[in-house]
């Protein structure tokens, strides 16, 4: 095997904006990863659904196709 063909695999946290931390293997270069959505707080988990419109695009969806 090669050596120092590799990347460098460490440990980082996860900061979730729900607020929720945990520690991850990762090769990228941070100390710390922001992720918007996680386990705790991703409807799939949850059961919780949660629908976000940005901008409104289920209005300018609905009046492409012309649905009420």
């Amino acid at each position: 095997m090669k050596s120092d063909i590799h990347p460098n695999y460490h440990e980082v946290t996860v900061v979730c904006a729900c607020g929720e931390t945990f520690k991850t293997g990762t090769t990228k270069d941070v100390e710390i990863m922001k992720i918007d959505i996680c386990s705790k707080c991703h409807p799939f988990f949850t059961g919780r659904q949660k629908l976000v419109d940005t901008g409104g695009r289920v209005e300018k969806f609905k009046k492409k196709f012309n649905l009420k």
